[in-house]
């Protein structure tokens, strides 16, 4: 675990991670630089000592700065005209350009935000954070290597490549700890994450109205060492109702002009003090030594990220993900995969072991990496496709359409389409369908029919690969094993029935958060991180192949909820509407982002059926920020079947739920939601014209009732539900 949280780090953010080491590490230089430059005032001089000799120099004086190097700048008026200049505090006199660095100043920018404002700055605080975990992870890794945290200097044996990676670490980690921490820091201070600094003194109500007070006669200017000085403001030119500014290391005063006495004087706050330490320590300003200690050790983080990018290749090479790839350039098959949860990447080893097995050169490789250049000896094709969401491509075939459609011309090889998906969901195969579509279009030729392969079905499969073989006049047997995904075991800690009465038997299943690897806590991984309206995957006993819930429950309420029907002949449904309090389900989540209600106050319309009311319940139960809120839910009959009927009744008093509007299928008057809809049309257009946002889950017929009502409600304001799909304010969790 430590090992893979300190490798992906490393790899995901290597460039950036350089970027911010390097360029750290040069401007580390710079404060060292002026503290040698920068005559320094003696230690017995007080700030009227200073102003008045300045003030001699410049008359038109407006305000001194002292940097933690000890340079003094001074800002004035002469003649209308502005001038500025780093001065001598031993004779007030002009000694240095007051302009700032062009090089350094060119550097911070590209240091703190990549030119990029404050997304650049979210950018680099993402590489400290990277920077934080890799120092972390690698003290774990150093200490267990050497044999425990009392041999960190242990001698070390191996290759060249790792003794020299964990040299470097042992002697940069304490380094790079105290930059990333501190850069994480000041980025959290920047975006107000962290408490306010103290206010200033209160403006003074009563001066003098005099001015004209000679500088030694002001006590607080007398007692300051310039050592403490950070900033002294003049009163404004021919205003008695001005006053001194000083600021110092210990707080902050105003001084009247025409008496010399102090007004008001605030010292510094504990939270202060804390973050100006920060900020010493990260750029080393006030600690021009420390500063080039952590330049040098940031140098490391270049050394180390090319030695760990080699151990890693070197293990991945030791590693290959299928066996017997061949290089793309032989391959006389090619097999291209679109995966999302990674059981296509196992028919894809079944495959390429079969075809392997025969005689053939078989590279399998994932759709987006899709080239004909590089495929220089392929003699087929080969896509299996699944599916993510509505129709979009998954994960490893991100681009592939683009590809397509961006070829002059395509290979000359053909290509057969495999469709990976569950039948159960309107979008089946949506997404092997439109690459099927493009490449017909395209004009690319195809081996064989598009065909498709259900729930992960080994007989769809086997089938699929005898009509291959007999297009290559091949002997074919894909002998495929479903792999078993990783699951967690869940305990029922209570259920709720309904339906019986209308022939539907249903239940509210709650199970109990299962036990969390630090691993999945830091990551996110598994339940450690769900919302309402993501899917559960339930592995029935005696089937390694999932079956889909949506969720009801997100993971800060501190269970896995769901709602089952049970179905004539489903596996999974009638064990989960039969478990009993204490029973276990195997389980695991995939993510659903495209079916999340969004944090905001926009309105949302929630539109339900039966079971498909169970992630609605779940966005009305996080509601916290009581956004406007309208539920239509269809059910048979509510004495059976109204599922939540207590939890709504609450929701709605706390106002979570700001209307429910319910139709009833069963009965003397039937009606559904779609009627339900049209009854309240005027306020459900108002809302849309507002912005309000549209959430249906249920039965495809019933998703094709309400799109059909939409459009007809929304016809009269040039809108339909495909145009609300379009924009983001239409989306669908179907089955």
């Amino acid at each position: 675990m430590i090992r893979a949280l300190h490798r992906w780090p490393g790899l995901l953010a290597l460039a950036l991670v350089t970027l911010l080491a390097v360029s750290g590490a040069a401007l580390s230089v710079f404060p060292a630089a002026e503290r040698i430059a920068a005559p320094q005032a003696a230690e017995a001089m007080s700030v009227a000592d200073l102003a008045t000799r300045i003030r001699s120099a410049h008359p038109g004086v407006e305000q001194i700065r002292r940097s933690p190097s000890g340079r003094i700048t001074a800002f004035w008026f002469d003649g209308g005209t502005p001038g500025s200049a780093v001065i001598d505090p031993a004779t007030g006199a002009d000694v240095a350009s007051a302009d700032p660095n062009a090089f350094q100043r060119w550097l911070t920018n590209l240091h703190r935000s990549l030119f990029l404002d404050d997304a650049g700055r979210i950018v680099m605080a993402a590489g400290a954070a990277a920077m934080l975990v890799l120092a972390v992870s690698g003290c774990v890794l150093v200490a267990r290597r050497a044999g425990g945290w009392r041999r960190w200097f242990a001698r070390l044996r191996g290759p060249l490549a790792g003794r020299v990676h964990v040299e470097l670490a042992r002697a940069a980690v304490l380094g790079l700890l105290m930059s990333s921490a501190t850069a994480l820091w000041m980025t959290a201070s920047t975006f107000g994450f962290l408490p306010d600094e103290g206010a200033p003194p209160e403006p003074p109500s009563a001066v003098s109205g005099r001015a004209g007070a000679p500088l030694a006669s002001m006590p607080l200017l007398a007692a300051t060492p310039v050592s403490s000085l950070r900033e002294l403001s003049f009163p404004y030119p021919d205003d008695a109702t001005d006053v001194f500014t000083l600021r110092t290391d210990e707080g902050a005063g105003y001084i009247d002009q025409g008496t010399g006495a102090t007004l008001a004087w605030v010292g510094l706050s504990g939270w202060e003090r804390v973050s100006e330490t920060v900020y010493m320590l990260h750029t080393g300003q006030g600690a021009p030594l420390l500063g080039l200690l952590l330049g040098l050790t940031a140098l490391a983080v270049p050394a180390m990220g090319i030695t760990g990018l080699s151990i890693w290749l070197a293990g991945r090479a030791r590693r290959p993900g299928i066996r017997d790839n061949a290089a793309p350039g032989r391959a006389e098959t090619i097999i291209l995969v679109g995966s999302e949860g990674g059981s296509s990447w196992g028919f894809a080893a079944t495959l390429h072991a079969a075809l392997t097995r025969v005689g053939q050169h078989v590279h399998t490789t994932p759709m987006s990496a899709f080239d004909p250049a590089h495929f220089s000896g392929a003699q087929r094709y080969l896509v299996l496709a699944a599916t993510y969401g509505d129709g979009n491509a998954p994960a490893s075939a991100k681009g592939f359409l683009d590809r397509l459609a961006g070829l002059s011309t395509v290979p000359e090889a053909p290509v057969a389409v495999l469709g990976f998906g569950d039948r159960s969901f309107p979008a089946f195969c949506a997404y092997a369908k439109s690459v099927v579509a493009a490449a017909e279009a395209k004009g690319w030729r195809l081996l064989l029919p598009f065909e498709t392969v259900d729930r992960q079905s080994p007989q769809e499969f086997a089938r699929w690969g005898h009509a291959l073989g007999e297009a290559l006049g091949i002997a074919l047997e894909l002998d495929h094993q479903p792999i078993r995904p990783e699951t967690s075991a869940l305990t029922l800690v209570s259920r709720r029935d309904y339906g019986h009465d209308v022939q539907a038997p249903t239940a509210i299943l709650r199970f109990a958060l299962p036990r969390l690897s630090m691993w999945q806590r830091l990551t996110g991984q598994g339940f450690a991180r769900f919302e309402a309206g993501d899917l559960i995957g339930i592995v029935p006993e005696g089937s390694p192949i999932p079956r889909f819930y949506s969720l009801a429950s997100g993971r800060r309420d501190g269970f896995v909820e769901i709602v089952v029907r049970r179905h004539v002949g489903g596996l999974c449904s009638s064990a989960l509407t039969t478990l009993e309090p204490g029973g276990t389900v195997a389980a695991f989540i995939r993510r659903n982002p495209g079916f999340h209600a969004a944090r905001d106050r926009t309105p949302l319309i929630l539109i339900g059926a039966g079971t498909g009311v169970g992630p609605l319940a779940g966005f009305i139960r996080a509601n916290g920020s009581r956004r406007p809120i309208h539920l239509f839910f269809g059910m048979r009959h509510p004495d059976s079947d109204f599922l939540y009927r207590e939890e709504l009744e609450d929701w709605a008093a706390g106002g979570r739920l700001r209307h429910l509007s319910t139709a009833i299928s069963r009965g003397a008057r039937p009606r559904y939601v779609q009627d339900a809809l049209i009854a309240e049309q005027l306020e459900v257009v108002r809302a849309i014209r507002d912005g309000a946002h549209v959430m249906v889950c249920g039965g495809r017929q019933m998703a094709a009732g309400v799109a059909e009502a939409m459009t007809r409600m929304l016809e009269p304001l040039g809108l339909s539900h495909q145009l609300l799909k379009a924009e983001g304010r239409y989306v669908e969790d179907v089955y």
